[in-house]
């Protein structure tokens, strides 16, 4: 397992599960007693299931059954071929399979960066599968379809999404000089030292044979093969957003219209960039508790 010892010192009992959830294998660092409350763990690019490491003691601890799944296409995952293996359908698929192995009808689903817009859509469409939702620094769908299309603000803060539809070339820019861009991009974004140690797992983890390429498709499947949005896309069931106000991705003035198409939601900013999760993680466990 990607980066074991640093959970095991901490004393946290974890599991290294492969778990089949339909169409994909799913890697997946599972802790906490397993009669508990199920939490998904749902990360984003470039992390992997390693993301998770400041909440999965804190969880596991206060009683919750917690799975942090490589999503599909990520580090030790299965990594289908193809652009179409990606769409957001197919990666909600890969949730509402992973809840269904746990044996469990539902879930409380937490998501950070592409992972919170997976959380998004698992919420929305199928509610009956989510007890209640934690979002981190990212946009409802609607609300971010319509940034890109309406904010100039937005679209330069989002340049990387267009440039990763080029064949080969983003490939090839990232791993270059030992993944410097990519090491960049998070040390670059975020307060200095919050990934110091961590980054060698993290280039454990983007070496993975078609892990670059797996990681980069869901960008490209989101602007080739975008899901249908008919009509308000609420979620119904209890939300909690948490943002940090920092960041240099998204911009924080779509967190309130994200709220606004959520019928119980709270949102809460944080003092802290994009990767809030690593920076205040005291604040994000406790929040996340008190809501659960």
């Amino acid at each position: 397992m990607t980066g074991s010892a640093e959970l095991f010192a901490e004393g946290l009992n974890a599991e290294d599960l492969y778990v089949d959830v339909g169409e994909v294998r799913l890697h997946v660092v599972a802790a906490g007693p397993e009669e508990g409350p199920l939490v998904v763990l749902l990360h984003g690019f470039p992390e992997f299931w390693f993301g998770w490491r400041h909440q999965l003691p804190a969880l596991a601890a206060a009683g919750y059954r917690v799975l942090a799944p490589d999503q599909r296409g990520y580090n030790l995952s299965d990594k289908p071929r193809g652009v179409a293996a990606y769409a957001l359908e197919r990666l909600a698929g890969d949730v509402l399979g992973l809840i269904r192995a746990a044996g469990r009808e539902e879930a409380i689903l937490v998501g950070h960066d592409w992972g919170a817009a997976v959380a998004w859509w698992v919420a929305a469409r199928h509610p009956e599968r989510v007890r209640k939702l934690v979002i981190l620094n990212v946009p409802h769908p609607q609300v971010m379809r319509r940034a890109l299309r309406r904010s100039p603000e937005q679209l330069l803060r989002s340049w990387y999404v267009f440039f990763v539809q080029l064949p080969h070339l983003p490939e090839a820019l990232l791993r270059f000089g030992r993944w410097r861009a990519l090491r960049g991009a998070l040390t670059g974004s975020s307060r200095p030292g919050t990934f110091g140690g961590a980054l060698p797992f993290y280039e454990v983890a983007w070496s993975q044979p078609g892990a670059l390429t797996a990681a980069l498709n869901w960008y490209r499947a989101a602007a080739r093969r975008p899901p249908a949005l008919r009509g308000p896309l609420r979620v119904r069931v209890p939300t909690l957003i948490l943002w940090g106000e920092r960041d240099r991705f998204l911009s924080r003035r779509l967190a309130r219209p994200s709220l606004a198409l959520c019928d119980a939601g709270e949102l809460v900013f944080v003092n802290a960039t994009h990767w809030v999760q690593h920076e205040a993680a005291a604040q994000v466990n406790a929040r996340m508790l008190e809501f659960f």
